[in-house]
């Protein structure tokens, strides 16, 4: 019987349940990071296709019009030429106290108003946060298309799922999550940034079309910070979006170091 006893010590069979347990958890743990990892990347990287897209035509046209702005920041030509012609009909008529001693020069005393710089500041700024957000959005795909090919790694099923998980737990410590939606975040600014800058440069033109402008960019920003406070009161909400997860994971964090 002592001998019976120490064979099966010696053996291997006592030790195969354990590891067919290990080598199931590992396995469902494989199809469940799968599932989890497949909704993830394909979430992020359509975010991140919509943010480059929409951040492309939206910089073309924020640029178009800072271009059409820039004659604002130097002076009109006709002004200068109507003050030379208006001296030389002075000289003609012999009005030369009227002309004075020297020529007028509008170039160097000109200055471009201080409506239409900080107009001009506030669509540069619109334009570079587009810049930036598409920006971001490339090196987040480049950061998904990492971590798709990089987080199993090679080696046995449990070498592969450990490396998995690290590479995940790095995600949250790093907080992956709220880095990627903050790109949305800049391109939402820039876009009220452009709408501010817009109503007002067309305030400066002709008001009554400016009411329209500022009035589309009130409501938007009314119904999105609403939205906002929606998601945040009632985490169910189905009105999710960029900042309010940003805002959530904030907000989690706080409880957890308190």
């Amino acid at each position: 019987m002592k001998q019976v006893l120490d064979v099966l010590q010696d053996s291997t069979i006592a030790s195969k349940s354990g590891k067919d347990k290990r080598s199931r958890f590992w396995g469902v743990y494989k199809r469940v990071a799968e599932e989890h990892d497949g909704e993830f990347l394909e979430r992020y990287t359509s975010d991140m296709d919509i943010v480059l897209v929409f951040s492309g035509l939206f910089s073309a046209v924020s640029t178009s019009f800072i271009v059409a702005m820039e004659s604002n920041l130097s002076p009109d030509p006709s002004e200068t030429t109507n003050a030379l012609l208006k001296q030389l009909v002075y000289i003609g008529l012999g009005n030369l106290a009227a002309v004075g001693s020297t020529p007028a020069d509008l170039v160097s005393t000109w200055s471009p108003p201080a409506q239409t710089l900080w107009i001009q500041t506030i669509a540069y700024a619109s334009l570079s946060m587009s810049l930036l957000a598409a920006f971001g959005a490339v090196l987040g795909k480049q950061w998904l298309g990492y971590y798709k090919s990089n987080r199993y790694g090679r080696g046995s099923q449990e070498e592969r799922g450990k490396r998995r998980q690290e590479k995940f737990d790095g995600l949250v410590t790093w907080y992956f999550d709220a880095v990627l939606q903050s790109f949305p975040v800049l391109l939402q600014f820039s876009l009220l940034l452009f709408g501010i800058a817009l109503g007002a440069h067309i305030w400066c033109e002709q008001p009554s079309i400016a009411w329209v402008i500022i009035a589309t960019t009130v409501f938007g920003f009314l119904f999105y910070s609403l939205t906002v406070m929606a998601c945040l009161v009632s985490p169910a909400c189905p009105f999710q979006t960029p900042i309010s997860t940003i805002l959530h994971m904030l907000h989690m964090d706080s409880k957890i170091v308190f």
